[in-house]
């Protein structure tokens, strides 16, 4: 499991101060972009090498508001990672008292520059090897 901490900022909400629900699926990136810098092997790194891992499917479930100036904590955990697609699932937490705010998930594929499906096992060895890495 990975742990992304953001600050809510007050763009993200309403004339309430309730996080718009879309801002939930950007955490969910901005904690997958950093997970992925943690492992050694950023998203910039495997564009410039011809990767690209669009979006398949997302989901989010809502359980919680969060407000203007909350600090959520996103936990990541990679549940399914073959080389050719992967799902990452996500917790997001109102870290001052732990509640449970959202859960979500995210499929990608892995394609070239002629936006064909590769297997990372085969054409990226070290990116496989880091994202397979039990930390």
């Amino acid at each position: 499991m990975y742990t992304y901490i953001h600050k809510t900022q007050y763009y993200e909400s309403d004339q309430m101060g309730v996080i718009h629900h879309s801002n939930y699926i950007r955490w969910f990136e901005e904690a997958r972009t950093a997970f992925m810098d943690d492992r050694g092997y950023t998203y910039a790194r495997l564009e410039h090498e011809g990767i690209i891992s669009p979006v398949l499917a997302v989901e989010c479930e809502y359980r919680k508001m969060m407000h203007y100036g909350d600090t959520a904590r996103i936990e990541l955990e990679l549940e399914k990672f073959n080389g050719i697609k992967m799902t990452v699932s996500y917790k997001v937490y109102l870290d001052s008292t732990g509640e449970l705010c959202s859960v979500g998930k995210s499929s990608h594929c892995f394609l070239n520059s002629d936006h064909k499906p590769v297997s990372m096992k085969k054409v990226n060895r070290e990116f496989y090897e880091k994202m397979t890495d039990n930390r």
